[in-house]
């Protein structure tokens, strides 16, 4: 296995289909289902990307890449984003968290 990839979906169906894709083209996929399980699975060693919900149990997607930017080991882990929302609005605010 190759590259450690972290999903960070709460939608227990949407997470399962991601990590079985995953590990059929031979990434090692970690599963967490709320922001606590998430910050508890970004430890060494790091993922080399994060696949993040923009809407999570106990917080943000948002606010959790926010974090992650600005962490001394975590802030050049790659983030993207998974959402359905399409407002200009959120594009700006979900770019936002890496500035």
């Amino acid at each position: 296995m190759s590259g450690y990839i972290l999903v960070v979906e709460d939608e227990t169906p949407i997470r399962e289909m991601i990590t079985f894709v995953l590990e059929q083209n031979g990434f090692n996929a970690v599963e967490a289902v709320d922001i606590k399980e998430a910050k508890e699975k970004i430890i060494e060693p790091y993922p080399d990307l994060i696949l993040l919900d923009w809407m999570l149990p106990g917080g943000s997607g948002v606010q959790l890449a926010k974090e992650l930017k600005q962490g001394e080991y975590s802030r050049n882990i790659p983030i993207i984003m998974l959402t359905a929302r399409a407002d200009e609005d959120d594009k700006v605010k979900g770019l936002d968290a890496w500035g």
